[in-house]
């Protein structure tokens, strides 16, 4: 365990250091980028560009930072809130580093089918988990829309979720969500590519409501909340909490039970926006870290890095562990899947707790159904 936190606190210092000392040559670069999005943004607030109006309800979720805030899980609690009371959803997503063009219709509901090359860990990921749900991907959401009206005539959606929309202003939307990662403070931060800022902070007044995720157990987040309340947001906020340790592919019975919390090791690979999170998530629920890898955001692992990953956890007894995003990337490897299958292996299921403000969520998600308009 005392491993596990010397790793946790290495990478959380390297990140402070990394965020707080950021390069002069950058500066010009975010000064354009600040004014591309300044005048952007005036152009949809003085009606030069107009946002088309949906005949279904929609849900956006996003950001005003670059990097996790947990966009994902949030977005699957609230699909899965609606499929619980009978609620048909539609999610649209990008689809970030799919191979894929254009629309596609990654699940329709019934059945899921196009896999993580084709539509995103994430997406995929979303429409294995909540399968009565349909799912599309689409690089202009309001293309993505218009697919889901003209396609499910018959048993047409309730309300369209926006994944990772807060910048794509093209469509109107009837509650516009905004999540904010609380280990990663923003208010002072700077625009891309020097900072981590998509767009200045004065922007977030576009939001209906303001859900502060990823507080530690100590934490209260009311520094994030106080100015927020300020600009007349509502605020909810979130934790995050840990499922269960799930196999990735059967293993020898031979093996020792590859999701043992109590096992003396586990190797932590992932290729995700916020490691250290994940390395968080693995020491609070009694997960010992001996080893870890790490890939950038959404990459493929590596096979030949994999086979040294495995390797070495071999060589020290260790099982490898994972996220649940990683796991739905690696279900459509069928390479990655079979290495895996030679070791105990495992991902960790996380989701958001919501010990704050959870009516207030569910109070604006049932109000957005009195909007639902008749398709004729």
């Amino acid at each position: 365990m005392n491993r596990s936190c010397e790793i946790l606190n290495r990478n959380f210092q390297k990140n402070s250091q990394v965020h707080k000392s950021p390069s002069s040559l950058l500066f010009f670069p975010a000064l354009v980028y600040r004014g591309i999005i300044a005048l952007r943004n005036l152009l949809f607030d003085t009606s030069i560009f107009r946002s088309s109006a949906s005949p279904i309800p929609v849900v956006s979720i996003g950001n005003i930072t670059a990097g996790g805030t947990g966009k994902t899980p949030m977005t699957d609690l609230i699909v899965n809130y609606y499929l619980k009371k009978g609620i048909l959803p539609a999610v649209i997503s990008r689809g970030y580093k799919r191979s894929t063009k254009g629309v596609q219709l990654v699940s329709d509901g019934k059945r899921v089918l196009l896999n993580s090359r084709e539509a995103g860990d994430e997406t995929v990921m979303l429409a294995w988990k909540n399968r009565a749900a349909v799912v599309v991907v689409a690089e202009q959401r309001r293309q993505g829309v218009e697919f889901i009206v003209k396609h499910f005539q018959e048993k047409t959606p309730d309300v369209i979720i926006l994944d990772d929309a807060f910048q794509h202003r093209q469509i109107q939307r009837d509650l516009n969500i905004v999540l904010i990662n609380a280990s990663v403070p923003f208010w002072n931060d700077r625009m891309l590519p020097e900072g981590r800022l998509r767009e200045p902070t004065k922007n977030i007044g576009r939001a209906d409501l303001a859900v502060i995720t990823k507080l530690r157990p100590n934490e209260t987040g009311e520094t994030l909340a106080a100015p927020l309340r300020k600009k007349g947001i509502p605020v909810i906020k979130s934790r995050i909490k840990t499922g269960k340790l799930v196999a990735i592919a059967p293993v020898d019975k031979t093996s020792s039970a590859p999701c043992d919390r109590s096992r003396t090791g586990f190797f932590a690979v992932a290729g995700i926006a916020n490691p250290d999170s994940f390395l968080q998530s693995l020491i609070e629920c009694g997960i010992t870290v001996s080893m870890h890898t790490f890939f950038d955001d959404h990459e493929e692992f590596p096979l030949q890095e994999l086979r040294n990953i495995i390797k070495k956890a071999r060589s020290h007894n260790l099982a490898i562990v994972t996220t649940e995003k990683d796991y739905y990337r690696i279900l459509g490897n069928t390479e990655q899947l079979a290495l895996l299958s030679q070791i105990p292996s495992c991902y960790l299921t996380i989701e958001p707790d919501i010990f704050e403000g959870r009516e207030i969520l569910e109070s604006m998600l049932d109000n957005v159904l009195k909007n639902r308009k008749t398709i004729g």
